[in-house]
């Protein structure tokens, strides 16, 4: 009959190969579930105002404020509030004339503009370009103006989006 002393262990090189190779293991698993959940929680919006000019249409006596925008962030950014000066755009509606309104153009549509009213917002993808068109009616057209525009007037446009951000540009209308 054989005893424990015959039977032979696996030697101690051997044991600390295994324990270190099982350790490496677990190790590299829990980096991989820790960076999948530090990625979902680390996502920010960043929209750059990659360039903004303010024509006068002398036809229909408007400007058309056009705003290129870009999102650089890692989430998608969406823009909820534009402001002129400080105060919201639908502040700035005549009674006489058509309003000033705000509009962008869609990638998915072939139409030049998707007009939008006050109460909606643009979503702009990461790595996304846009274009934002802000029209504002030439005041001295209007018999009851109120806002004091011309031409070399420099206007606060400032775009809100919905992450509590503030994306602002000077624009000088032209």
């Amino acid at each position: 009959m054989r005893t424990l002393k015959d039977k032979r262990a696996v030697s101690p090189v051997i044991a600390t190969v295994i324990l270190v190779a099982v350790a490496i293991t677990v190790a590299v698993a829990v980096a991989y579930w820790m960076g999948g959940i530090a990625g979902m929680y680390t996502k920010f919006e960043k929209v750059e105002i990659l360039s903004a000019y303010a024509p006068l249409d002398t036809d229909n006596h408007l400007w058309n404020v056009t705003l290129v925008l870009k999102n650089t962030g890692s989430a998608e950014a969406t823009i909820i509030g534009v402001y002129i000066n400080n105060m919201p755009i639908d502040q700035f509606q005549p009674s006489d004339a058509t309003p000033v309104t705000w509009a962008w153009n869609d990638p998915s549509n072939n139409s030049a503009y998707t007009p939008l009213g006050y109460d909606d917002s643009i979503t702009i993808e990461s790595g996304q370009q846009v274009t934002v068109y802000l029209i504002i009616k030439d005041p001295s057209q209007l018999s009851n103006p109120n806002y004091n525009f011309s031409s070399g007037t420099t206007i606060n446009v400032k775009l809100h989006s919905a992450g509590g951000m503030d994306y602002v540009k000077l624009v000088e209308l032209t």
